[in-house]
């Protein structure tokens, strides 16, 4: 990974970090941070168009009318035009076949003007996401689910990163420069971020522990965490007393909370106890959300740039 966070000698401003348990933790600011990350794409396309007259494009498959996703692929959308970049979105009625599906995945593979392809998830019940995600063609799979990309990713090799897990990350070295010798937790072992999330953590030389709902003695494991990525979908799981004081805590989950007529959105962490004792937290919202969809811009500016023999752009890759 180049050019985020540091790669100096910070391992004992990191262990002093941690060890600052007075007082609310640091908020980690997420949406702050993936607006830096806009901007670097944005000028990363202009530099693209300027010397070799190419725009990167991303295609987001949207399959029936679950309204997240629809808010999700309008947010993509949205900001991967504002970045300068081409959208295009194709919506596909719920019923569709999954044969259908998968001639769709199958132009747009060969598709020159594009160069990152998602497809939205969950998919209906009678099309196989698994045979939807490996008919992507590796390259533009700027979600990293392709069992391609996940092999890569675990044995070292040049990867399409997963969007979430590339986030976390970079959040985590930005604010404790060298993660090297921490010891880290994660909590929870899906496919989308805790898997590559540990993968990532390795890489970074932490000694990683994957925690999850069969662990024995949970809190104990915690509380051993000089970093905590709690990912479990799980509102409030993690509580202040299960974290090791001045722990770094990133939290992952979004679950929305009905109270009376009102809804909310709420992590996976009691994050008013959590504050008291972790040293920096990321809040929901505005913690990992915004960082997951800058991180797909920056996937697609990353697979445009392959694609085309071009150096891939400092500061946004692994």
């Amino acid at each position: 990974m180049t050019g985020i966070g540091t790669e100096s000698s910070a391992m004992e401003s990191a262990r002093m970090t941690q060890s600052e348990a007075a007082g609310e933790a640091i908020l980690l600011d997420g949406k702050a941070f993936a607006a830096t990350i806009r901007t670097r794409v944005a000028d990363h396309v202009s530099r693209l168009a300027a010397d070799h007259g190419i725009v990167p494009g991303l295609a987001v498959v949207l399959v029936g009318e679950d309204p997240a996703s629809q808010v999700y692929v309008r947010m993509k959308g949205k900001q991967t035009r504002e970045a300068g970049m081409a959208s295009f979105e194709h919506r596909l009625d719920a019923t569709v076949s999954q044969a259908d599906l998968l001639d769709l995945v199958r132009q747009l593979n060969v598709d020159p003007a594009v160069h990152g392809i998602l497809v939205q998830l969950p998919l209906p019940e009678q099309v196989d996401t698994g045979a939807v995600l490996d008919a992507i063609d590796p390259a533009k799979d700027v979600d990293g689910f392709h069992v391609s990309n996940v092999g890569r990713l675990g044995a070292g090799q040049k990867a399409m990163v997963p969007c979430t897990p590339l986030g976390c990350l970079m959040l985590l070295r930005d604010h404790l420069g060298s993660l090297s010798g921490l010891d880290a937790v994660v909590l929870g072992r899906s496919n989308i971020v805790g898997k590559p999330m540990a993968q990532l953590l390795l890489r970074e030389s932490c000694t990683v522990t994957i925690a999850h709902s069969r662990t024995r003695d949970l809190a104990e494991v915690t509380r051993r965490a000089d970093i905590l990525v709690a990912a479990v979908g799980r509102p409030g799981m993690v509580t202040g007393d299960m974290l090791k004081p001045g722990a770094t805590v990133i939290d992952v989950g979004i679950n929305r909370i009905t109270e009376g007529d009102a809804t909310r959105l709420v992590g996976d962490c009691d994050f008013a106890s959590c504050r008291e004792v972790a040293g920096a937290i990321t809040p929901v919202p505005g913690g990992v959300g915004p960082m997951t969809i800058a991180c797909l811009l920056a996937n697609t500016i990353t697979a445009c740039c392959r694609a085309n023999g071009l150096a891939e752009p400092e500061g946004l890759t692994l």
